[in-house]
């Protein structure tokens, strides 16, 4: 008797257990390269039959910095340039060694940071 408390208790914390996943968050200072990527990334993941949720776009931030115009007097004209750091996220549920095997061989743009967290 024991042992079947034992099997039931064993299958009850496989199913309470925490799910694995993946998450990818994708960088970029231009759009059209991080889409590129996460299409990438996507059907890579889909290809082994790894559920995925995403791309979620994040919100963008925008860095300004001001610069003056006359190198001596006019304090008041000033130059902005502003860089803008676009952001995705991907999760992949239920990931296989085949998955991991397939994102590993992807090759991304130099342009788009990528960001593993399991």
């Amino acid at each position: 008797m024991p042992s079947n408390l034992i099997v039931v208790m064993e299958n009850l914390c496989t199913q309470v257990a925490p799910k694995q996943k993946i998450r990818i968050k994708l960088k970029s200072y231009w759009v059209p390269l991080i889409e590129d990527s996460c299409k990438q990334i996507m059907d890579a993941a889909r290809t082994t039959n790894a559920k995925t949720m995403g791309p979620i776009p994040l919100p963008t931030k925008k860095r300004v910095h001001c610069v003056l115009k006359s190198p001596h007097v006019h304090k008041d004209a000033r130059f902005h340039f502003e860089i803008r750091t676009h952001q995705r996220l991907i999760d992949i549920l239920y990931p296989t060694a085949q998955t991991i095997d397939s994102l590993m061989q992807l090759d991304l743009p130099a342009g788009v940071d990528v960001e593993v967290k399991l």
